[in-house]
């Protein structure tokens, strides 16, 4: 069935179905690591690229396929890549489009490890770095230098909620030659399309909302054009950080109730977020549905929807954030985000303690901050819970 020209929900449905030779309703688990050919000629053809036959897993299977296939058309791209985490997709990125010598601009708000890996390990290898606040176009600007190759936005932020306007921040990559990345993790393609919006690869960590129920870890990346889209392939498939096609298999199915998931859940987020911007014990909060929340009318905007990912500090700061997280029973005192279950967090103890402190100050990532990711429970289940757990802060 070709779905390009239906609406959302249908290609959530049937984007990628794969077609076997005995009619499955929904595309089989391939759980094999190589295939045969016809032929020696056959077995040529497809090495050398003349066939889409498939040879090996790691290089290609028709469950992964169709997941990848899925979801290049949800984010308007040429073709998608999927990965056996999310860092196995960021790393792809890196390793596609970083080098001795080049540099990369990147949000400093930005999950723990993607910065980590680029201080840690690509700048063994001579790859310059800076951290900026990406929502602030002039920081973009100063930034740039004659040998920089990548812009990396992740928009919100994690866990600061921060936005980028992508199509500015495209603007000015491209008038310099720079490719844009996006972590589109925090919305998923039903509430934002980077692509869209003048960006090159969106990348995501289909652990969270993707998937959607904790089950799985997974990654996968987008591009927009061909040549890119071959570029980062080539890399991932040598790294080895294909997806599996069982985690295929769950992803997809999980994918399929995608925005009946995030409605809800961001329903309710704002809900709760109205409520804890109310409270007596809650000093700050950041989230993007929310008036007060410096960047509403971009997020309005360049996005669909506002998520159900909340940040807030308490008075009392990581004392009093402590209590509230050791006494909730609903929540989940766990990382992640994104899933049917709703989740809550410290990041500078947990996803950001990969980080120095100074780099999580400079990026307002204080020890203070709780990250709460709301799930589908009754929203009344949820805002009792935080109150009689605040009760006790």
């Amino acid at each position: 069935m070709d779905t390009k020209n239906k609406g959302f929900n249908t290609k959530l449905i049937h984007a990628g179905a794969y077609e076997d030779v005995f009619g499955s309703a929904v595309t089989p688990i391939y759980q094999t690591s190589t295939f045969s050919f016809k032929n020696a000629q056959h077995g040529a053809d497809c090495f050398a690229g003349k066939s889409d036959g498939y040879i090996y897993t790691r290089i290609g299977n028709p469950t992964i396929n169709a997941f990848e296939k899925a979801m290049a058309e949800l984010e308007n791209g040429f073709g998608g890549v999927a990965t056996s985490s999310g860092m196995a997709a960021v790393s792809s990125v890196y390793m596609a489009l970083l080098g001795a010598g080049k540099h990369i601009i990147c949000s400093s708000s930005v999950y723990g490890p993607s910065r980590s890996v680029l201080e840690r390990d690509f700048s063994r290898f001579g790859v310059e770095m800076t951290f900026i606040d990406t929502s602030d176009l002039s920081q973009i600007e100063n930034a740039i230098q004659d040998n920089t190759s990548v812009l990396y936005i992740e928009t919100p932020a994690n866990p600061t909620m921060v936005i980028t306007d992508l199509v500015k921040a495209s603007e000015l990559a491209h008038k310099n030659g720079i490719t844009v990345v996006v972590d589109n993790t925090f919305s998923s393609p039903y509430l934002q399309n980077p692509l869209d919006l003048g960006c090159d690869v969106v990348l995501h960590s289909v652990t969270k909302f993707i998937n959607g129920h904790a089950d799985i870890v997974g990654g996968v990346i987008i591009a927009k054009e061909e040549e890119m889209y071959k570029k980062i392939r080539g890399s991932m498939v040598y790294l080895g950080g294909n997806m599996d096609p069982h985690q295929a298999f769950l992803t997809h199915r999980g994918l399929k109730t995608l925005s009946i998931r995030i409605e809800k859940a961001q329903q309710s987020a704002m809900l709760v977020a109205e409520y804890l911007e109310k409270h007596p014990k809650i000093d700050w909060i950041k989230y993007p549905g929310l008036k007060s929340h410096p960047q509403h009318e971009l997020a309005k905007k360049q996005m669909r929807g506002f998520s159900s990912i909340i940040s807030f500090g308490l008075k009392g700061g990581i004392k009093a954030g402590k209590v509230l997280m050791d006494n909730v029973h609903l929540a989940i005192l766990a990382v992640s985000l994104g899933g049917v279950e709703s989740l809550i967090q410290h990041p500078a103890s947990m996803t950001h303690a990969s980080m120095s402190k100074e780099a999580r100050e400079a990026a307002d990532i204080t020890d203070g901050l709780v990250r709460y990711s709301v799930g589908i429970e009754n929203v009344e289940d949820i805002i009792e819970d935080l109150d009689q757990a605040l009760a006790k802060v």
